[in-house]
């Protein structure tokens, strides 16, 4: 059985911490670390098998795999502590693998294994088999509620007011990679696409802020030598958090089931 720790409560971890106490073969959740540790401890009281709560350390030193469910400010801390001791970690931070190029690194130098979770983009096979290609173009363009980007940096620094909007505006144009910073915790899709693809700095991104949305909605067009495709995705919004769809966290599980099965659907 491979231990898993879960790092982060919150609207991911909370879904895939029930999904590992109902089941998933191979597996056993052993430990969970969370900044928020009253509402962690009882969340962990209504699990039918008793889970330790620990530090960031304390997950990292006792488990097999640990899936990040944190804030991306806690990324390199949680990237460092698990790769370091030679971890799987699964995440569904493009943003923070961005951000922090060297753990891939990291977990090379130390018998670890970082894995991207799909997260909210669908199609992600379909990139990577272009890549090993030629891609000429990857284009996405991201459209959210205004509830779902309120709060972002990029929104916050540059003034942008999303109240009472009565049409969508474009409130984002650049590379994946910029996007990423602008928006770190609503275009984790972009920083994935690119990682797949073309690359952060080539991929190219747009983010548009529309009131008569109540879905975030993905749209990515790719142009390769291979294959050229068209792709949509329009992500129901979690209950707790509207910037996370709720198909996120199913992501991870999905993710996490494809490693011990003795089949596995997709590369």
């Amino acid at each position: 059985m491979l231990s898993v720790g879960i790092i982060g409560l919150g609207t991911i971890g909370s879904v895939v911490s029930k999904a590992l106490d109902h089941g998933i073969v191979g597996m056993t959740l052993t430990a969970i670390a969370s900044g928020c540790r009253d509402k962690a401890k009882a969340d962990i009281a209504k699990l039918s098998v008793p889970v330790s709560l620990m530090t960031i350390d304390e997950v990292t030193e006792c488990c097999d795999i640990i899936v990040d469910c944190a804030p991306k400010s806690v990324f390199r801390d949680i990237a460092v502590a698990a790769l370091s001791r030679g971890r799987i970690l699964v995440t569904v931070s493009g943003a923070g693998i961005l951000a922090n190029e060297d753990i891939e690194q990291m977990a090379k130098e130390n018998g670890g294994q970082l894995i991207l979770a799909t997260g909210a983009l669908l199609g992600l096979d379909a990139v990577r088999a272009a890549a090993e290609g030629t891609i000429n173009s990857v284009r996405m363009i991201t459209r959210k509620p205004p509830n779902a980007l309120a709060g972002a940096p990029h929104i916050i620094n540059n003034g942008i007011s999303l109240d009472g909007l009565n049409g969508a505006i474009q409130v984002f144009k650049g590379s994946a990679r910029e996007g990423a910073k602008a928006f770190p915790a609503n275009v984790n899709v972009a920083a994935a696409l690119g990682l797949a693809g073309i690359g952060a700095d080539e991929t190219e991104l747009e983010v548009w802020a529309d009131p008569h949305l109540n879905r975030n909605t993905h749209s990515i067009e790719v142009d390769s030598d291979s294959a050229k495709f068209s792709l949509q995705i329009e992500n129901v919004q979690s209950e707790s958090n509207p910037g996370t769809g709720k198909i996120t966290a199913l992501s991870v599980i999905a993710c996490l089931r494809g490693m011990t099965m003795p089949m596995k659907i997709g590369s």
